[in-house]
Order: structure tokens, then C-alpha cells, then sequence
């Protein structure tokens, strides 16, 4: 059996970066109280619902259902539930990156409030999502649509964060090259994936399926990010997470939710870096300018540069521009004059030569760019 994860007690364990990839026990408030000011990249937050259900509910054949109806998804008035949403949400803005974001989910009975209460805060709504269920609980009654889907917000630390994670390439490659749409279909959880104790039951009645939570770490995180989920429940988030190459703090209250989710975790092998490596486009791409080259020594003034076929050429100027037929200018604008164009990709078209063979200056640019992703 492989081994179970330790509880982490902050305040008797203070060495740096003791709570990573680790499940802290204790009311969620009080818990990200002792984490660390903006030290998590992405929280993925499933907060008790406040169903509000009327009474036990029965199948048509007089069975009763397994609803969610334990301690800690009740609350005596929605009042008492806005200050408790107020509290948790406050907390996790301060544990957050400012480039991070923030994912709750939720059905009607609770998740307007919640969107209420974000925007209350300041937090900078992204999308809604919704999570289509593909095999839903039917209503028995008759006496309202069947609830087939939840909710999820996406949501930045405020409205300034421009520099978060969004996987926009990978996303839209694993989808037949079609951009993401904000439905998603998933099944519930159940069969294998269902945790279940000894006694056959549920161990947890809300627990969310693995497919969810990839598609929201694979889009929204890198690996190696930190992702906090301060409803931790049968662990989920800390599953998914390890497997995808990520770190995770789960936050959980329950100590058999806490067993459960441990010995899960525990269980599961991460992926290689082959697998994990996210797709990414020219946007993401680290910027590097040209006189960044000339100033590196890897492109030296009064070198000469020349298209493919040594048609045309120009030379580098000291500060970073080029000269050509009494044009100066940069890389791209010279580039255009020389061929009578409007626009050029200067680093595409200019070439220089190396051991007779002739190369692109964006070869010169990748070598820059893959010593900036070492140092960073």
C-alpha cells in the first residue's frame, strides 16, 4: 500500500514551504490564515452549497436518495452564508498571486451569491463555465427542470492581472484546432473513480471528477504551479494535480475525508516531462528584441546580413538597426524595403551564415530565448 501523506501543523512546522503538496487540517479560514501572503498561483475552490433541501427525497420507487445533507453545508440563513463566503474568499485573495487566478464552483442555489461576493472584492470575473453533466440526477418530483449542469467562475485577482496562465494553444490543438468553448460536457463521478468505504457508501457526497479538474489545471496552470483548494474534501484537486506535474495544498476539516484524500494521493504516479510539456504559441514566447543579439556579441556591428538566397543584404549597426541602399531602420522595416513590401518578418527573412550554411536570425533569437527559460 503505498505510503499516506502527513498532516502539516503550521503552527509548529515554520520551515519554508513545509505545507506544499500537503494536506493542513482545520477550518478553511483559520488554515489560510497561516499560509503565506501571495504564495499560490491558481485555487480551485468547492465551498459547501447551501442546498437547502426540503426534506428527504425518494425515487419513484419509494427509495430514499443519497443526498447532501451533512453538517457542513448548512447554514441558518443566507446572511450567515454571504459572511462566511466573504471570509474565505478574503483569504484566498491575500494567499493569491497577482497573476493568479481563482476557480469556484457551484450550482444556483449558491454560486450568484458567490459571483456576488467576487466581484464585491474586487476579484476580475474571466468566464463562467458550465459543466455539462452527461448522465444528471433526475428530478423526481416533476415540478422543475432537471439540473443538469453547475457553474464554475473563473476569476483573476483583480482587474489589472494580465500576465495569468491560459493555455490558449494547447487548449484549442487538443480540441481539432477549434478554440475551447465555455460548456464543457464531463460525466459525474462514479464507478471506479467513486471513492467508497468499507461499507459500500460514498465517501464523499459532492466528490468532482478527475476529467473537471484537468481540463481547469491543464488550462489555467504550468507545471510546477502551486494550486490551492481550501475545500479539499476526498482530494481530487491533490490527485490531479501530482499526476499533471503540479503542487497542491488542500485545506479539509474531516479527518475521514482527510484519510481518504491521503491515501489517494499517495497512490498516484506523475507523468513525465514529455507528457507534461504544454503547447504554446508565439504569444507566450518570451519577447526578444534584436539589438538584445547585437548586444549579446552573437550578432556583431558591421555584420552583414542577407536574405536566403544572398539576393539582397544589409548591414548591423551598432544600436540594433539595419542599412540598406540608404534605408535604415529595424530588422522588419528594412526587410520590407528592400522587396518592395508593405510588412516583413525580419527575423524570418534576414539570414546569416555559419560554416557555409545559411541560417535565420531567429535561430539566434531561440538560442536567447532557451537561456532565459534557464535562468528563470
Amino acid at each position: 500500500m503505498a505510503a499516506v501523506l502527513p498532516l502539516v501543523d503550521l503552527k509548529s512546522d515554520v520551515r519554508p514551504g513545509s505545507w506544499i503538496n500537503s494536506i493542513i487540517k482545520g477550518d478553511c479560514v483559520a488554515a489560510l490564515e497561516a499560509l503565506p501572503d501571495q504564495s499560490v498561483d491558481v485555487i480551485f475552490a468547492d465551498p459547501p452549497y447551501n442546498l437547502q433541501l426540503g426534506g428527504m427525497l425518494h425515487r419513484p420507487d419509494q427509495s430514499l436518495v443519497d443526498a447532501v445533507d451533512d453538517d457542513w453545508d448548512q447554514f441558518e440563513s443566507f446572511q450567515a452564508y454571504d459572511a462566511f463566503t466573504r471570509a474565505w474568499l478574503l483569504a484566498c485573495r491575500r494567499v493569491l498571486k497577482p497573476n493568479g487566478t481563482i476557480w469556484v464552483i457551484g450550482s444556483y442555489h449558491n454560486i450568484f451569491r458567490v459571483g456576488s461576493m467576487l466581484q464585491d472584492l474586487r476579484f476580475w470575473l474571466l468566464n463562467d463555465v458550465v459543466w455539462r453533466k452527461t448522465n444528471p440526477m433526475p428530478n423526481f418530483k416533476g415540478r422543475r427542470f432537471q439540473n443538469a449542469h453547475e457553474t464554475l467562475i473563473w476569476a483573476s485577482r483583480d482587474a489589472k492581472a494580465k500576465s495569468y496562465t491560459f493555455n490558449y494553444d494547447a487548449l484549442k490543438a487538443s480540441n481539432d484546432d477549434v478554440q475551447m468553448r465555455s460548456d464543457w460536457l464531463f460525466p459525474i463521478c462514479s464507478g471506479g473513480e467513486r471513492l467508497k468505504g468499507d461499507d459500500g457508501k460514498k465517501v464523499h457526497p459532492t466528490q468532482k471528477p478527475e476529467a473537471l479538474l484537468a481540463r481547469i489545471i491543464m488550462a489555467s496552470t504550468k507545471p510546477g504551479d502551486i494550486i490551492l483548494d481550501p475545500f479539499f474534501g476526498s482530494g481530487t484537486t491533490g490527485a490531479v494535480a501530482k499526476r499533471l506535474g503540479r503542487n497542491f495544498v488542500g485545506i479539509e476539516r474531516e479527518q475521514d475525508y482527510i484519510d481518504a484524500a491521503s491515501e489517494r494521493i499517495a497512490a498516484v504516479e506523475p507523468l513525465g516531462k514529455v507528457e507534461l510539456t504544454v503547447l504554446t504559441g508565439k504569444k507566450a514566447e518570451v519577447r526578444v528584441a534584436f539589438n538584445t543579439l547585437v548586444e549579446s556579441g552573437m550578432v556583431k556591428p558591421g555584420q552583414v546580413l542577407s536574405d536566403a538566397k544572398r539576393r539582397v543584404s544589409a548591414i548591423v549597426r551598432a544600436d540594433g538597426t539595419l542599412v540598406a541602399g540608404g534605408e535604415a531602420g529595424s530588422i522588419h522595416r528594412v526587410g520590407a524595403k528592400v522587396q518592395g513590401f508593405d510588412t516583413c518578418n525580419g527575423w524570418t527573412f534576414w539570414h546569416y551564415e555559419e560554416d557555409g550554411v545559411m541560417k535565420p536570425i531567429d535561430v539566434l533569437r531561440s538560442v536567447v530565448r532557451a537561456g532565459m527559460g534557464k535562468l528563470g
